[in-house]
């Protein structure tokens, strides 16, 4: 796997979001990550009912808490830790997940896990 730089930690907020570029196999992928205090994780900026992407804005990709992940077009919520659907006509599917690293304070992707 290509070991690429995508942000210093402290680019995203803690209990937040924000969104990156990953080139995976040659394709620029459209990805965010969430942070929970030293840890973060990330996903493929896709929903799986549709498809779409899930912010309506740049950057903001959970719910009004803060608590889930949220689709901005059907209000689908997906768990932080692994990206499963809670609620939502995708219920009982996944995110697809971004395999990352965090070394020091920066934060590299490391490629897309496949489905």
């Amino acid at each position: 796997m290509l070991r690429q730089y995508l942000c210093e930690l402290d680019a995203i907020p803690d209990g937040g979001s924000r969104g990156a570029i990953l080139l995976a196999e040659g394709v620029e992928r459209d990805i965010f990550l969430v942070r929970r205090g030293e840890s973060v994780f990330a996903y493929v900026n896709s929903c799986p009912h549709t498809g779409a992407t899930l912010n309506f804005q740049p950057g903001q990709f959970m719910s009004f808490d803060n608590y889930y992940i949220q689709c901005s077009i059907h209000a689908a919520q997906f768990r932080i830790h692994d990206g499963y659907c809670i609620y939502g006509p995708c219920l009982g599917f996944s995110l697809q997940r971004v395999v990352i690293e965090v070394s020091g304070r920066s934060v590299y992707g490391l490629g897309i896990t496949p489905r």
